[in-house]
């Protein structure tokens, strides 16, 4: 029985949630603020979590980062494309706004545990002829090997886990920081070049398109 952890200090959602989730046969648990959340967290390891942002304590966005290899649905009110774009990057797995029809949020969920036990057998992302291989840390092109510094396989990684969204710089920058101090504002244009420059070289053709002003996305055919 797959394990939800909803994450909510509204109790006609919670409640609700936790009824529609019940009859579907998950096993729920609720935490009412996020250092509630934390807190059970520590002790227990849920299959999916349902996170609001609005929470007494720690907000959702505080408690995001602390999660770790848990698919993570935010449900918020707040409908901003750069809220859902900064949240997607910094570790949701989906975004879904409230108020939303359960049919819908039931198949969000259904579709993030699919991907779970997907990735649980295969450590590869995959983007057009590109394989980047994150237990190895290793990057074929149509399956030739392509060597990448440290910063530019985070880089490549970030942006293929994230191909239909346009990475800002800033967010970039954010996401790398732990694995990649060294890499600057300055610096992230000749990494990103150097990148576009060993994938074509590899695959024949451009796999990054920069996005004036704003950063940089996988390119769609």
């Amino acid at each position: 029985m797959k394990h939800i952890l909803i994450i909510d200090d509204d109790m006609y959602i919670g409640t609700m949630l936790e009824e529609l989730l019940d009859r579907e046969g998950y096993r729920v648990t609720r935490a009412y603020s996020g250092t509630e959340a934390l807190l059970l967290l520590s002790s227990c390891r849920p299959d999916l979590i349902l996170l609001d942002l609005m929470l007494p304590g720690l907000s959702g966005e505080e408690v995001l980062p602390r999660i770790k290899d848990i698919p993570v649905i935010i449900m918020s009110a707040k409908a901003d494309v750069e809220d859902k774009v900064s949240l997607l990057l910094g570790g949701a797995a989906d975004y879904i706004t409230k108020p939303f029809d359960t049919k819908e949020l039931l198949a969000r969920i259904t579709v993030q545990l699919r991907n779970t036990a997907a990735a649980g057998m295969s450590t590869n992302l995959i983007y057009d002829d590109i394989d980047v291989d994150t237990a190895s840390h290793t990057v074929t092109v149509c399956g030739q090997p392509v060597r990448m510094t440290r910063t530019e396989y985070a880089i490549l990684k970030l942006l293929i886990q994230h191909p239909s969204h346009v990475c800002t710089k800033s967010a970039i920058l954010e996401r790398i920081s732990e694995d990649t101090p060294d890499c600057t504002e300055s610096s992230l244009k000749v990494h990103m070049s150097n990148i576009r420059k060993k994938l074509l070289d590899a695959g024949g053709k451009d796999y990054i398109e920069s996005v004036w002003g704003i950063g940089f996305k996988m390119k769609e055919d």
